[in-house]
């Protein structure tokens, strides 16, 4: 077979627009790639620099406010930019194939995950009627649904949001597409189901010949997996080259940067990333980098969080058999016939200035345990146990003491679009918490911390005024940990907090709290499943499994010396970037 018969895709000098108020941005220019047969294409460069609107541009599914400008996109010889719109239905979902990176907002919330995958089937194949429904369910079962003959006909509001993004994959794979478009694919997985998820798609590459363009910020991913890699700044493609090459002789500064930016064990105590990539690509365009002046964001400790003051030796927030029950209900009268046990009966203390990582695999029940703690579940939810903060009753409290609880512990949802109210401005959104929770700010001040919460984690000065969707996934999560910080909680719990971001953005976030903790005294719950944010950041961990702690301790302890099967198993899963070539950066 010729090489040009192996060719799949090929991009010819793509350029994308978005139209604002102000102006017309170039988000996408002259962007070529060429994507073979059976081979993975990894496009990496931190958020925002243009990666998902090429994949939206691909497909021709870009927002109104954007337009395709130039250039030509070929599909085993046919120029997409020119094929009539009705027959790109056929294209999505059938030739081409694609995981969204945020799967919650993504699915149907009122469709059960079975019928969405069947309408692909029913779409781009010849399956119907039991034919379908068996095949839905194979694929369920393929991307690690457990139980997917019973889980077929559930909502996406009954899964985890690693489960969600199972379901994103299974959605897209289900025609066996010749090319797959894999968004952030395994962002929301943890370590073990995120190798079955890559073993599958390597599987199916295998069988199918399919070829994928694969669009992450997680480099031990790409190390893995990838053929050919290509990265971005910009809009613009700074360095592609083959995998093995980028990672062991990267040539562009801005590929070192983000070598050094991955936060390690060996990194620990220190600072990720010698300087941000803008403050890179001025110096090589010979600007000088914009510095701006240093911010008082924090003040006195006693000042800002009295609570944090308390002695170290007494735990901030201490969980004793903590149990979350969700109730089966059947028959007419929905009468309650069982209980899912979510949370089983965990217990642990969290001590101030300290972070407690809380790992497992998706559907364990760390973000429950965070959601409970949060007080987020209605009454048709049984909550169990006992935990207090700072001496003080946390799942029972009601009136003044609630309110003052709330804004002591403060959380990061996984999914940052879902949880920021699309038809309100950014600045207004952190507002409505302050207003709340801090009614001793006058608006002046309430103006004033909010740029300045803004600025920490590293958001231009118009963000206030723009809406969630003007801003990339890793961006909005930048938002949602503003907005938990402004009212200075004592406790924060991050539910998969980098989940959504590249590694030069992590590092501005990692970095940014472990100052905030070292200024503060503020204790972190962190649940996570990357491996490398536990080694740099976390000073405990507790491991839970089907809604139980199997293994706790001192994180150097559980990382060097595991002693439960279910930990040696999420560690030995882990991907890494291996670091002995890499050329110094200085």
């Amino acid at each position: 077979m010729s090489a040009a018969s192996d060719t799949v895709l090929t991009v010819k000098d793509l350029d994308v627009s978005v139209a604002s108020e102000e102006s017309l941005r170039n988000v996408v220019q002259q962007l070529s790639l060429t994507i073979a047969r059976g081979q993975t294409f990894a496009l990496v460069g931190e958020s925002g620099c243009g990666k998902s609107m090429t994949a939206l541009a691909l497909l021709r599914l870009l927002p109104e406010a954007a337009a395709i400008d130039g250039g030509e996109v070929w599909l085993h010889g046919e120029d997409l930019n020119r094929v009539p719109e009705a027959r790109m239905r056929a294209v999505r979902g059938g030739r081409i194939g694609i995981i969204f990176q945020e799967p919650a907002t993504s699915l149907n919330p009122v469709m059960p995950i079975g019928r969405q995958i069947i309408e692909t089937l029913h779409a781009h194949t010849d399956l119907r009627g039991v034919a379908a429904r068996r095949k839905a369910i194979e694929w369920l079962d393929r991307v690690g649904i457990e139980n997917a003959e019973r889980r077929i006909d559930d909502y996406p509001f009954q899964l985890s949001g690693g489960q969600k993004q199972r379901v994103m994959i299974a959605i897209a794979l289900a025609a066996e597409p010749r090319l797959l478009i894999a968004d952030e694919p395994t962002t929301a997985l943890d370590v073990t189901i995120q190798a079955q998820v890559l073993e599958l798609l390597a599987e199916l590459q295998q069988e199918l010949g399919m070829a994928m363009l694969l669009i992450t910020h997680d480099l031990a991913v790409v190390r893995q997996v990838a053929h050919h890699v290509a990265l971005m700044y910009g809009g613009e493609i700074v360095e592609t080259a083959p995998a093995d090459e980028f990672f062991h002789r990267p040539r562009h500064p801005y590929a070192r940067l983000l070598f050094e930016a991955i936060p390690t064990a060996a990194k620990r105590g220190q600072p990720l990333a010698r300087e941000s990539s803008a403050a890179l690509f001025a110096q090589l365009r010979g600007e000088r980098p914009h510095q701006p002046e240093p911010t008082p964001v924090i003040e006195s400790r006693a000042e800002r969080a009295p609570w944090a003051a308390q002695s170290s030796n007494d735990p901030l927030l201490s969980v004793r058999d903590l149990s979350v029950h969700y109730a089966i209900r059947k028959g007419w009268l929905r009468r309650q016939v069982g209980a899912v046990k979510a949370v089983d009966g965990i217990s642990f203390d969290l001590y101030p200035g300290r972070t407690l990582a809380l790992l497992g695999g998706s559907g364990c029940g760390k973000t429950t345990t965070g959601k409970a703690l949060l007080r987020l579940f209605d009454s048709s939810v049984q909550v169990g146990g006992q935990a207090t903060l700072g001496g003080v009753d946390l799942l029972n409290a009601r009136g003044a003491t609630l309110q003052d609880l709330r804004r002591r512990i403060q959380i990061v949802f996984q999914d940052p679009f879902a949880s920021l109210d699309p038809r309100m401005r950014i600045g207004a959104i952190i507002d409505e918490g302050l207003i709340s929770l801090r009614p001793d700010l006058d608006r002046p001040t309430r103006e004033r911390r909010i740029l300045e919460q803004l600025e920490r984690v590293g958001l231009p000065t118009d963000t206030a005024m723009r809406h969630p969707h003007e801003f990339s996934g890793g961006q909005r999560q930048r938002i949602a940990i503003a907005r938990a910080l402004a009212v200075d909680p004592a406790v924060l719990v991050l539910d998969e907090p980098t989940s959504a971001l590249d590694v030069s953005v992590q590092a501005q976030i990692l970095n940014l709290l472990r100052d905030l903790q070292g200024e503060t005294g503020m204790a972190y719950l962190f649940i996570t499943h990357n491996f490398g944010v536990v080694e740099y950041l976390a000073d405990d961990i507790v491991i839970m499994d089907q809604g139980r702690v199997v293994e706790a301790g001192r994180a150097e302890t559980v990382l060097k010396n595991p002693q439960h099967d279910v930990t040696r198993r999420l560690l030995n899963a882990v991907p890494r970037v291996s670091f002995a070539a890499m050329p110094s950066t200085q």
